[in-house]
Formats: structure tokens, sequence, C-alpha cells
């Protein structure tokens, strides 16, 4: 700027002169950021959606969701694209808790769910959604094609479930064979055989045992594991497990605290299965210990077993996974104790077809408490 004097002639110029390295490294780092954020957005690996509204219209998608799912620009510039139409109408009460997550948090963990394509098929898909604290009413959200995996998923399901038929009945021969085999040397007064025959028969239930559940684990994944509805008076179902399990495992003392009293409608050899599982894991992952608890306690409308015990407990971050499928915690401890990861997942899904639940306490090197929890009047959902 001039510096004028009295008459009005340039004396001097005054001028300011500002740093702005920092600013223009910030403005490389936005144009690089947006950038990336394009390359996202037009690649064909991830799919995004800009939803916007109560309705929650789609009001944006990129070309990777429109060629996963088989929609056109025209189907968005009409706005007739909404959750209601993309989605399951059974998925509806898994996307209701996510909008909750969201509206709560800002953001959901993902989830696997399906979304319905033009030509009216499913797409499994693997979806995120975030929102925006200036912009609350628009949610973006993220898909990744996940049916790959599924596919393969099922492979292995079909795999698995076709194995174990395969190998049910020659199991099943061997078994007969052998308590025949007993028999017939025990008429004959040939006794010296008998540790062997009984090692033999221990083995051959301990691979009966893996094959029954790798059937339960393939009719599950399929929806076809079958349950009956009876009458089972609890506490006589839960003192014939113990007392067996007290027989085959004599190296722990079963402590029982208490009774329920209480009749359920329900599959009893579903929910002996339940109770086998969880005894057997308590004493399988005491190794140390002598003693398992059973503490049984019931109110009006539930009954609630819990089943103590003192060994190597699971980690924190590992709880919440131990009952999914094939699942096993992972410390050196644990590694060294035999199981595919099943008893859990079937335990669980049992449980949840009684309309009850399972949950877990534990401490790493104080044991674990397994709490199963009835209701005592409904029916086996469907």
């Amino acid at each position: 700027m001039p510096v004028r004097n009295e008459a009005g002639q340039i004396v001097k110029w005054f001028g300011t002169c500002t740093d702005i390295e920092e600013q223009k490294r910030t403005e490389q780092a936005l144009r690089q950021s947006q950038e990336r954020i394009r390359a996202l957005i037009d690649s064909n690996i991830i799919g995004i959606t800009s939803n916007e509204g109560d309705e929650e219209v789609l009001v944006d998608a990129n070309d990777a969701f429109l060629h996963m799912t088989g929609y056109t620009r025209e189907d968005l510039n009409n706005r007739t694209l909404n959750r209601m139409r993309i989605t399951p109408p059974e998925h509806a009460p898994l996307f209701q808790r996510v909008l909750q997550e969201v509206a709560t948090h800002g953001q959901h963990t993902p989830i696997e769910a399906e979304l319905v394509c033009k030509d009216g098929s499913r797409l499994p898909v693997l979806a995120g959604a975030v929102t925006f604290q200036d912009h609350p009413r628009q949610m973006i959200g993220f898909v990744l094609d996940n049916s790959a995996r599924k596919e393969l998923e099922q492979r292995k399901d079909d795999f698995i479930s076709m194995a174990s038929h395969e190998l049910r009945n020659p199991l099943t021969a061997l078994k007969m064979q052998t308590s025949l085999l007993r028999r017939q040397l025990a008429k004959q007064g040939l006794q010296a055989s008998a540790p062997a025959l009984s090692s033999m028969e221990t083995q051959i239930n301990k691979v009966t045992r893996l094959v029954e559940e790798l059937l339960d684990v393939s009719k599950i994944q399929a929806g076809r594991l079958e349950y009956r509805q009876e009458t089972v008076d609890l506490d006589a179902l839960l003192r014939e497990t113990i007392d067996t399990m007290q027989q085959t495992h004599p190296s722990h003392r079963i402590l029982v605290r208490g009774v329920v009293q209480a009749s359920l409608m329900a599959d009893r050899d579903r929910l002996g299965q339940v109770f086998t599982n969880l005894i057997s894991n308590a004493i399988k992952y005491s190794p140390g210990a002598e003693t398992v608890e059973i503490d049984l306690e019931a109110s009006l409308e539930t009954v609630t077993i819990r089943v103590h015990d003192h060994g190597l407990g699971i980690p924190r971050e590992q709880r919440d996974k131990i009952f999914e499928r094939f699942y096993r915690a992972t410390g050196p401890k644990q590694k060294a104790i035999p199981g595919l990861g099943m008893g859990l997942y079937i335990v669980a899904e049992i449980v949840k077809r009684h309309g009850g639940t399972i949950t877990v306490e534990s401490a790493v090197g104080k044991g674990s408490i397994f709490t199963v929890t009835l209701p005592k009047k409904r029916d086996i959902l469907d």
C-alpha cells in the first residue's frame, strides 16, 4: 500500500508477507485425501451409497454398488430405491438395530446381510454405515460383495455334511462289532483283552461324538436341526446328566447347589446336550482343579443354570467369539486341549431355539461361569 504525504505524493510503500507454507501443505494433503476418496468411490471393490430422510431413500450410489445390485442411475434419480425395497423383510429387525446404533454412535459394527437385487436375487454383503455430526439425517453406507466367501462356506458345509454321513455308518458298525466281541470273549472266559476293548470303545465313542457334532453343525447351518416338543422335568434331567458326567469324569467332583423345580416344554435330548457340553468343558478346561460347581435357581418366569469352573479362563477379547462356529480360545494352554470349537456353537443355537440366553463371565487363570437362562413357558422357536 502506498503511503502519501500531505501533498499526495508517495513517500514510501507499506507491505506484509505471510508464511503460507503450512496452509499449502494442508491444501495438498486435502487434495490427496480427496483423490483417495474419489479412487475408493470409483473403484469396483466397495459399493457406496448415500441415504437421506426418514424414508431412507438412496439419493446417490457409486458404479460399484449399481453394478453389484443391477440398479441404474435412473432408479436413483427417480428416488424409487429405499431400504425397504433393497433389503429382505426378514432382515428388518437387524437393520432396525443398526439404525439405532448409528443414531447413538454415528456408526455401527459391520454386519453380514443380504441385499435384494433388481432381478429379485439375493446378494450376500458385508455392510457398514456412518453419519456426519453436521448432517445426521444423511447416512453413508459401505457394501462389500460377500458372495464368494458365502459360496466357499457353503461348499465347506456341504463337505462336512457329506463326510459326517459317510463316517456315521462305519462307526456304528465298528461300535456294534466291538461290543459283540467283548460279549463273546467274556463268554469264553478270556478277560485279558477287556482293557484293550474298553479303550477301543472309548475312542470309538469320542469319534462318534465328533461326527454327531459335525452333523449338528451342518444341520444348524442348513436350518434343519430337529427338535421335539415334550414336557421336561429339568431337575431330573440335570441329576441324570450330572450323575453320568460324574461317573465318566471321576477326576472332578461336581457340586450342585439349589433346585429349579420346574418342567419346561422342550427337547429333552437337546437340553441334555447343552448341560453335558458345559459340564464337560468345565472339567476339560480346569485340569488342575478338583471341583466344578453348578448353581440352580428359578424365578416366576425363568430358570437359571450356572456352570462354574476354576480353570484356565478366557481372555476378555475372546469372550464374544467363543460361541462362533469352529472358534477356539487361542492361548497356548487352551490349544493343548483337544477340540474343534463346535460344542459351544451348538449349545448357543439350542439355547436360542428354546427362547433362552447363554452368557459367560471369565478371568484368565481364575475360571469361567457359563449362565444359561430358559423361560418356563415358551415353545421351541421355529
